[in-house]
């Protein structure tokens, strides 16, 4: 990944000695091994401090939301989606943004990494497809492939759908997954294995609430999980708060998720909370043809009214 830390760090030196924009918004090196931390530039002598590898899963989508600056973003594929998203809902404009294009191959899923290993990883390095954990007395390697968080092993756009800059050339996109193998899963089981099936994947939840602080979509200003006139849910550990707000958040993220995966990356207790909104993913594609953030000039089926959407849910 050095051609494109290269690329990424030269696009930016020119942005800022230009003064083209206010900072840059990218990635440096983490303090813990697989995790690197989002970066702003905002000078020419930061952008040393820029990289890239894959280890850079967090959607920087976040640090955009109600900026004034001039700011240029590193984006990968589902990054590039959420910014549209962004855009079409007056989070940002256009023209604030120099969007730098990163084509990506996945990220690492470092919980399954350390779940592997036996040893504490001091070091983590890519040669080509080959990943090399590294400990302090021993090493072992894997395929890329192998190691994938779950959101890239079925990613449909890992090229970015809107960039002023591509630091590398486009990567071939994936023509032969099933995206929706798991949910058509949930869907054949019966209602009482459903419920079983939620109330299982629930259980470990603290409500912690870092999937919604991770999520490039959840930007309201109070989140209806703490408004108090009136109390949607309570505070305590009631399961039914936590059935209440993992559903409403889902459903607000209808039609304009795009499975960065930055929900299940912040999860303290691996919750697999991409059932949710994959679910309501695959309705919009099959209900409405849409796919969350590939244009500017159309807006979420669920954010417009349209008299041909279908209606056969209304008895």
């Amino acid at each position: 990944m050095l051609e494109y830390t290269e690329k990424i760090r030269a696009l930016s030196l020119k942005l800022l000695e230009e003064k083209k924009v206010d900072m840059v918004i990218g990635f440096q090196k983490g303090t813990l091994p697989m995790s690197n931390e989002p970066y702003m530039a905002k000078h020419p002598d930061d952008v040393k401090n820029l990289v890239w590898d894959s280890n850079c899963g967090i959607n920087l989508t976040n640090y955009l939301t109600d900026r004034k600056e001039k700011i240029a973003v590193v984006a990968k594929g589902c990054d590039s989606r959420s910014i549209t998203t962004h855009i079409i809902e007056n989070k940002i404009k256009r023209e604030q943004l120099v969007i730098l294009g990163v084509p990506c191959t996945g990220m690492i899923d470092r919980r399954k990494v350390n779940n592997i290993v036996d040893f504490e990883i001091v070091d983590v390095v890519e040669q080509g497809d080959t990943v090399i954990v590294k400990g302090k007395d021993a090493e072992t390697s894997f395929t890329k492939d192998e190691i994938l968080q779950k959101n890239c092993a079925v990613c449909a756009h890992r090229n970015p759908v809107m960039y002023d800059e591509l630091v590398a050339p486009e990567v071939p996109e994936l023509t032969d997954v099933d995206r929706y193998e798991d949910v058509r899963q949930v869907e054949a089981m019966s209602t009482d294995d459903k419920w079983q099936h939620f109330e299982d994947l629930l259980s470990n939840c603290i409500r912690c609430y870092a999937c919604r602080n991770a999520c490039p979509l959840c930007y309201c200003p109070t989140c209806f999980v703490d408004e108090s006139k009136p109390q949607w849910i309570g505070k305590g550990d009631d399961p039914n708060d936590t059935r209440t707000f993992h559903f409403l958040r889902a459903y607000h993220c209808a039609g304009r998720c795009t499975d960065c995966g930055a929900c299940e990356r912040a999860c303290p207790m691996g919750i697999n909370m991409r059932e949710f909104t994959k679910k309501l993913e695959k309705d919009c594609l099959e209900m409405f043809d849409w796919q969350a953030g590939l244009t500017l000039d159309e807006r979420p089926p669920l954010d417009a009214f349209n008299p041909k959407d279908p209606n056969g849910f209304i008895k």
